[in-house]
């Protein structure tokens, strides 16, 4: 009796949770001339939904601003995913959401970003890859100094 269930992950949905955009200077920002700054954050969460299904969403926010801190768009995506995870040590359970979840979802993020971006009149945003392990790793030995509460993203 000394058989162990194989570890099981699969993909059960991927949605887009919440998206939104917001163009506050419109219309006059579309007669500015200068190129826009980029700023780019990622969060990434997990919930548990039910004994080994969990809930990942990865959090994609684009802000582009002229130099004058005039907004030109503001993009927010919540791409997240249902995912199964059977059979796996509990310590192994973070990462693979924080990594592997987040490598699935973010084409999704990315293209939702550029999506949205073209249809509120802009040249699209694509977003560059994204090394979620070296990600996950700094957050950790963020987290691990004394006197700092970083939350995982």
């Amino acid at each position: 009796m000394s058989e162990t269930a194989q570890p099981v992950f699969s993909i059960e949905k991927l949605y887009v949770k919440d998206l939104s955009i917001e163009v506050p200077n419109a219309p006059q920002i579309f007669l500015e001339r200068e190129t826009p700054q980029i700023n780019v954050q990622l969060r990434t969460e997990s919930s548990g939904i039910d004994e080994g299904i969990f809930e990942v969403a990865l959090t994609v926010t684009v802000t582009a601003q002229l130099p004058e801190d005039k907004t030109v768009f503001l993009v927010e995506v919540a791409q997240a995913g249902i995912f199964q995870i059977r059979n796996v040590p509990q310590e192994d359970l973070e990462p693979i959401m924080m990594i592997g979840c987040a490598n699935i979802l973010f084409p999704y993020a990315r293209e939702a970003v550029s999506d949205a971006v073209a249809r509120a009149g802009f040249q699209p945003v694509v977003l560059a890859p994204v090394n979620f392990e070296a990600m996950y790793a700094q957050n950790r030995q963020q987290a691990a100094q004394p006197g700092t509460d970083v939350p995982i993203q």
